[in-house]
């Protein structure tokens, strides 16, 4: 294994804005191939699926899809129109870490054909990514907002959001739907994931006196 080159230690806030709420938590039932890791659910956890916690409140969560009116910003709807995207099933303000490990408030917009990473204030795209091109996804198996879109043929995405299950449901749906293959979904506490074409890192995810702490590691 490599030497670690440099640490990065980020502590999530619930008081920050966006606010992360607990309820992120609910496994995806239907439409995906499941891969844990070696740990297992502790015995005071429900296990869902054998993998994961599903959290009470997650059985009660209704999914919007479209939190941001997409069809009233002219501008998005226009490139939507010019790249042939026919519906909008997600859109959001997430946090995205950049490889320089900052992170930055964008829109992430998920389509019948493709992934947005678009500038809240500018509603500028900075990234278009076809529903075919993503491999998987990861996640933890513990209480946290973060995921990773793994694109192999360009670099990958970290982000989180509260509404990662939701996330998670819409582009499994949406891949099958578009490329008719089931997206791979890993759970695992310790995972890489490409942040540039030339950059490797680790996300680590340990439980800690009640809350999770989350380590991003250059490799």
């Amino acid at each position: 294994m490599n030497q670690y080159k440099a640490q990065r230690r980020v502590q999530i806030d619930e008081l920050e804005t966006p606010k992360y709420d607990e309820d992120v938590q609910e496994q995806v039932e239907n439409g995906m191939r499941l891969r844990p890791s070696d740990s297992n659910v502790t015995e005071d956890q429900e296990p869902f699926m054998g993998v994961k916690v599903r959290r009470k409140a997650s059985l009660r969560r209704e999914y919007k899809g479209d939190y941001l009116d997409i069809p009233s910003r002219p501008f998005l709807m226009k490139i939507l129109q010019k790249q042939g995207d026919k519906q909008v099933l997600f859109a959001d303000i997430v946090s995205k870490f950049t490889s320089s490990g900052k992170m930055k408030r964008r829109i992430l917009m998920i389509t019948d054909f493709a992934i947005y990473i678009v500038d809240p204030d500018t509603d500028a795209p900075k990234r278009r990514i076809a529903l075919a091109a993503v491999d998987k996804m990861c996640l933890s198996e513990l209480r946290d907002n973060f995921f990773a879109i793994i694109v192999p043929t360009e670099y990958d995405l970290l982000m989180a959001s509260t509404r990662k299950t939701e996330i998670v449901t819409v582009l499994v749906e949406a891949t099958k739907s578009a490329s008719d293959y089931e997206l791979e979904v890993v759970f695992s506490n310790r995972f890489e994931y490409n942040a540039s074409a030339d950059i490797v890192k680790e996300v680590q995810f340990e439980e800690e006196e009640g809350a999770v702490r989350t380590r991003i590691l250059r490799k």
